[in-house]
């Protein structure tokens, strides 16, 4: 299974080195007035960046929650065993014949 993933890996690696590789044209990109030139594979390259922090950024809250709830629920499973003792349970009994 490692191997397989390993190749699939390397097969993205070539896909994007081969696209990286191809699109080296300069590219203009307007926004607000201002003008940017630069290489299409790196103009790409910055929105992939932006929108991988705008994904981490939006996942914050959610994983904070989930930590916090982690962390209460740790605590009240702690309450609970040291609130009732642990009954030990006999094995029943022959029956007497």
């Amino acid at each position: 299974m490692k191997f397989i993933v390993w190749v699939i890996r390397v097969l993205v690696f070539v896909v994007l080195l081969v696209l990286a590789l191809a699109n080296q044209q300069s590219a203009s990109l307007s926004f607000a007035g201002y003008v940017w030139q630069a290489p299409l594979i790196l103009i790409g390259l910055a929105f992939f960046a932006v929108g991988l922090l705008a994904g981490l950024v939006s996942a914050v809250p959610a994983v904070v929650r989930l930590k916090l709830e982690n962390a209460r629920t740790r605590r009240e499973l702690r309450a609970a065993r040291e609130q009732t003792p642990p009954t030990v349970v006999e094995p029943p009994m022959p029956p007497v014949i």
